[in-house]
Formats: structure tokens, sequence, C-alpha cells
């Protein structure tokens, strides 16, 4: 057998998520050659199944460099797999990762082995990390990096030393070295780091800056204010947004007179460049409007809106559908901030749907934190449109009232899985005793409509209790890997001791997308402008097919961005327009190499091998989704269109070539 017979073999074993009775094992182990091994490691990657594990290790070894780096790489997807290893395969794993750091001289296998040990995030590993900035070692950058983001899934940095950490923040440093120190630093959470932090707030890249505003929400003062309110003026939206977004987070702690809130005002200049059509300009009232802002915020809310009114007539349609939007925004900040529902239902200048007003709205009820219950909610649990009926069932859930328990019960038997899911996790919430029959009628329909497990397994464990376990345990060889996550996560809780689900193998001739053509291009049109795509075909075919496939289908035709996050992401490709949707079938997860850089596309997902269409572009560094998230292609042209962005703009259409 050649190699391309075996290389296909094993992309059809990877396609099953088959083992191939062991042979992928012994062709990762090097039995074929160096180009069979480093694609069957990446198969095993991708796979996340902890018997592998011996195999990926022994691939530390290799003599060829490419066969390290791709085993390092694989080390590491095992370690992050959606089902958490056993502590001793993460022990074990610790101990080969570090043998193999010590002693390799390859910077670029070194560079993986800091990400495998980020995703691992055990004591040893973070040592390691540790170890390697305080040396200040040629790749020590991209190791603080590293260490951010295990901080930012959890990982104690108490041992970290600040001094060759701001070492790395010089301005002599490559930008990537000063990117690593400053995500370090946000993760810190150390008093002691602000002084570095304030540093770098005026470093010459917009991304160190960003990440520099971020850190100040652990302890940052009134000298602290007065910086991140200059930021409100950088030349940067998405930079100016992140200053917005800390303010505010600041805002929630202080007392009169309140710095931050103070400083807000200043966002009033906002509203004037929305007018003129400067989209990218609202992602700052945006972010105050996402972050919330206390009580003692409601002037600076209220400023807001009326600098939107006084801006004077928008220069176009677009612009004047983005100031009803962003004035809709604030609104509903308003309205979490009393925890009922008035400002929402008269704001945007009636350019702004009602399903659309209401459902926002409601979503801010479920977040507000008064003593109230959510009696406003129990109206829309009615309504006809499902987006509605959703945050609905979200803000009676977060803020139970008991007139809700009866009109929940009844959507216990909607149609649609994603409401009929969500009345699930409400009543689960509720300790809705008598909806146990409905909820297992439910869990019944789990066989075929996987995207009910993870609400259906809440309530199932609200209600039931350990009596719960026999129909989680038929779950965990469920042919949808997510359903038998789902139920290894539940049996786990219930039972206080860890369970893991089995790998299930599909059927030879199992279908799947063409791979999308080599050059593959998708140009997404919007009313702000064009955003050129250039997929990945080589590491991701199956992922970059499918949506080269939906859009050769016109499915994104009349399609919204239902998610925009400023700094961090813009996500559509819901039929729905509530995050719940997809194409009716879902593929399997294609962890590449590539890293989420600003302008990089993923696919978006609920667990492991959940993608469809919905899909999203980040406007920052994301480096905490490297290896979860498939990065399947990056934007080439209309970077200044993503940055645009607002929820609710519209994909006329999706165009693919060649």
């Amino acid at each position: 057998m050649g190699d391309t017979e075996a290389l296909a073999r094993v992309e059809d074993w990877e396609d099953r998520r088959s083992l191939g009775e062991g042979q992928l094992v012994a062709w990762a182990r090097g039995e074929k050659g160096q180009a069979v091994q480093v694609r069957a490691l990446r198969a095993l990657a991708r796979l996340q199944d902890a018997t592998t594990l011996e195999a990926i290790l022994a691939g530390l070894s290799a003599s060829e460099p490419s066969v390290r780096d791709e085993a390092a790489f694989a080390a590491g997807e095992l370690a992050l797999s959606w089902e958490p290893l056993p502590d001793e395969l993460k022990l074990r794993m610790t101990e080969a990762l570090r043998e193999a750091e010590a002693r390799e001289s390859e910077e670029g296998v070194r560079r993986t082995l800091f990400e495998s040990f980020s995703k691992l995030g055990t004591a040893g590993a973070i040592q390691r990390l540790i170890e390697r900035v305080a040396e200040g070692h040629a790749s020590a950058g991209r190791a603080a990096l590293a260490l951010g983001v295990s901080g930012r899934r959890g990982a104690s940095l108490a041992e970290v030393p600040l001094e060759p950490v701001g070492a790395l923040l010089a301005a002599s440093q490559p930008v990537e070295t000063r990117h690593g120190a400053a995500y370090l630093l946000v993760y810190l959470k150390r008093p002691a780091a602000l002084e570095l932090l304030r540093r770098c707030l005026a470093d010459a890249d917009p991304d160190v800056r960003a990440l520099c505003a971020k850190g100040f929400v652990e302890g940052g003062g009134t000298e602290d204010t007065a910086a991140l309110a200059r930021l409100l003026e950088d030349s940067v939206p998405r930079v100016r947004a992140e200053a917005a977004r800390t303010l505010s987070l600041l805002a929630a702690a202080c007392v009169a007179p309140c710095a931050p809130l103070e400083a807000l005002g200043a966002l009033r200049k906002s509203a004037p460049r929305v007018a003129s059509g400067d989209s990218a300009s609202a992602h700052a009232l945006l972010a105050v409007a996402q972050q919330g802002l206390p009580q003692a915020g409601r002037p600076v809310l209220e400023a807001l809106r009326r600098s939107l009114a006084e801006a004077g007539p928008p220069v176009s349609e677009l612009a004047a559908d983005d100031v009803a939007w962003i004035d809709c925004r604030l609104a509903a900040a308003m309205d979490r901030q009393t925890g009922a529902l008035a400002e929402v239902l008269r704001c945007g200048n009636g350019r702004v749907a009602e399903a659309r007003r209401l459902a926002l709205g409601l979503r801010e009820l479920a977040r507000a934190q008064v003593p109230e219950g959510a009696r406003d909610a129990v109206p829309a649990l009615h309504h006809p449109d499902a987006r509605v009926r959703l945050a609905a069932l979200e803000a009676v859930g977060a803020r139970p009232v008991p007139e809700a328990v009866e009109p929940v019960r009844a959507l216990l038997k909607s149609e649609d899985p994603v409401v009929a899911g969500m009345a699930a996790a409400t009543v689960g919430k509720l300790k809705v005793l008598d909806a146990l029959p409905d909820v297992r009628a439910l869990a019944v329909r789990v066989a075929r409509e996987p995207d009910l497990a993870e609400p259906v397994a809440g309530a199932l464990v609200g209600l039931e209790g350990k009596a719960a376990e026999p129909a989680l345990r038929v779950w965990l060889d469920h042919p949808h890997a997510n359903v038998r996550r789902v139920a290894a996560e539940a049996l786990t809780g219930l039972t206080g001791q860890p369970v893991r689900s089995v790998r299930v193998e599909s059927p030879p001739g199992t279908g799947r997308p063409s791979a999308a053509p080599p050059g593959a291009t998708l140009i997404f049109r919007t009313r702000k402008g064009d955003i050129t795509v250039a997929l990945d075909a080589g590491q991701a075919p199956l992922t970059s097919g499918n949506l080269d496939a939906l859009a050769r289908q016109g499915y994104f035709r009349g399609l919204s961005f239902h998610r925009v996050v400023p700094d961090f992401v813009a996500q559509g490709g819901d039929p729905r327009g509530d995050g719940e949707g997809g194409p009716g079938y879902s593929i399997r997860c294609e962890m590449t190499r590539r890293v989420y850089q600003r302008g990089v596309i993923g696919m978006a997902l609920s667990g492991k091998d959940t993608g469809g269409s919905q899909f999203f572009f980040t406007h920052a560094p994301q480096p905490h989704l490297d290896g979860r998230y498939t990065a399947f292609g990056e934007v080439t042209a209309g970077m200044e269109v993503v940055d645009a962005l607002l929820e609710g703009d519209v994909i006329l259409e999706v165009r693919a070539a060649p």
C-alpha cells in the first residue's frame, strides 16, 4: 500500500471516528513512514481517545521534527478533550511533555509544546512555563501567552514572577512577545501587575493596548480610570470598545462619586460618528450596553441615548438602523437595572421589529440583579416568535415566578426541539416535579434529536437526582459524540466518580460533504460591504467543503450576524437567528494548526462534533480558542466590514469561488 492509499484510509478512519482495528495507532507510531505518521497523529488529535495516549507520547521522541511537532499538538488536543482526562493520565502526560521540552532543540516544536502545556494546565505544566518566562527564553513570549491561556482556564498563576514579564513588554521586543506578556498580565489578576499594565496602555500595537485595558478590572483605581478614559479616544475602535467595557466593569464596584461612570460620559462623542455611517464606532456603546451599568449609571445610559437622538439625521438608511439598534441595546441595559420591560418597548425609532426588541429585553431581564421575579416574561411565553419564547424561558428560569410554571410546562410539548429543550431546562431549575413525565418523553427524543441532550440531562438531574442515572447511562454509547459527553458529565456529577463515554464508530460509507476545491474563497456580501475569506481546504477539507456547499445552495441568503461581541467575534449563519439553529445535521470537528489571529473564520460549536452552519470571525487574537474550535480560513479583504458589523446585520448572499 502506497502513501496515497494509506493517507486516504487515515482520512476515512478519522471521518468515522475509528482506530481502524488498531492500524491507525500503529501508523501513528511510524509503521508506514513519516508522512503517514504525521497524518495519523493529526487523526488521533481529532479523535481525542485516551487509549491512544502512549502512541502520541511516543511521537515526542521521533527523530524528525515534523513528527515531534505533530505529536506535541496531538498531546495538547487530547489534554483539551471535551470529556476531561483522568488525573493519572494528565500526570503521565505532564511528565512526558516536560521531558520532551527539556531535550527539544527546535524552537517551532517547543512553541507547540508550550501550547500543549497551556491546554493541560497541571501544576507541572504551569511550572515549566514559568521557568521559561523567568529565564527570558527565546520563546518566552510564547510561554507567557500559554500561561495566560492557562490562567483564563482557571489554573493558578500565583508563582509567576513579574520582573521578567515586564521585560517582555519592552518596546524593542517583537509584537508577538509583547502581546504574550500582556495576555499573561490580564489573567494574573494581581494588584502588583497594575504598574506593568499602565505601561502597556501606550503600546504601539492596538491589540496589546486593548489587552492591557482588560487587566484593570481587578484593582484598578482613579489613576487607571483616567488612563482608560484616554483610550476612549483611541484611533482604533476595538481599543475604545475594550476600554469602555473595563470602565463599565469598574463602575459596578465603585461608590459616588464614581470616576468610571464620569469617564463613560465621553462616549457621547460616538453618537455623531455612528449617525455619519461609522458603524465601528458603535462598538464602544455596544460594549457598555452588553456589560451593563449599576443603577447609579442610569444617567449615563440616558445621556448616551440622548446623544444618539441629538446626533442629527443619519446619513443613510444603514446608519439609521445602526443608531436604532444601539438605542435599543442601551434601552435594554436600562431595563436590566429595574428588572422590568419598559424602555425596550419604545426604543429604536420604529426601526427595530417588536420580536427583536422583546427578545433583547427579556434576555437582559434574565441578568437583572433585583429581588423580584421576571413577571414581565410570563406573557411572552405565549409569543408566536420562537426567539421571544426562548428569551422568556431564560428570564423565568433565572428569576422564577409561580405563574410561569404552567406555560413553561406547556412548552415542553413544543415541536420545536430548541424551545422544548429550554422548557425542560427551566422546569429543572424550577423543580417542577409534575413535569417529570414530559421531560422523560423528551429524553426519548434525544435518540433522534441530539441537541436536546444538554437541557434534558439538566432537567433529569434537577428533578430526579440519582434516579436519573439509568436514563443517562443509555446515552453513553449514543452515535453523537456530544450526547455521550453530556451523559458522562452529568453522571460524573451525580455519582461523584469520573465517568467516561465510549468512542462510537460510524459505519463505512458514512456521508460527508465534498472537500472545497483548492484555492476556494467565499465572499460574504452585506450592506456594509463585502468580506472575502480564503478557505483552508488543505487542513480543514470537511469544514471548508461544508460552508462552500451551503454557500452554493444559497443557504446563507437573508441570514444575519446574530452575535457580535466587540473586540472578540462576529457570529452568523443561524437560520433561526437566536444562536440555536443549523442546517439539520452536524459535522465532525477538524482541529487545525491555524491559530486564532485577527480575521480568522472558525466553526461555532456547542460540544464535540456539533459544527453545522454557524461560523464566526475574530476581531482580535483569541488564543484560548486555538485547538478547540475548527479554524478553517481567514479574511483576505473586507476586515473593515467585519469591524463594522452589529447584531442583526444581514448577509445578502455568500458567493463561492471558483
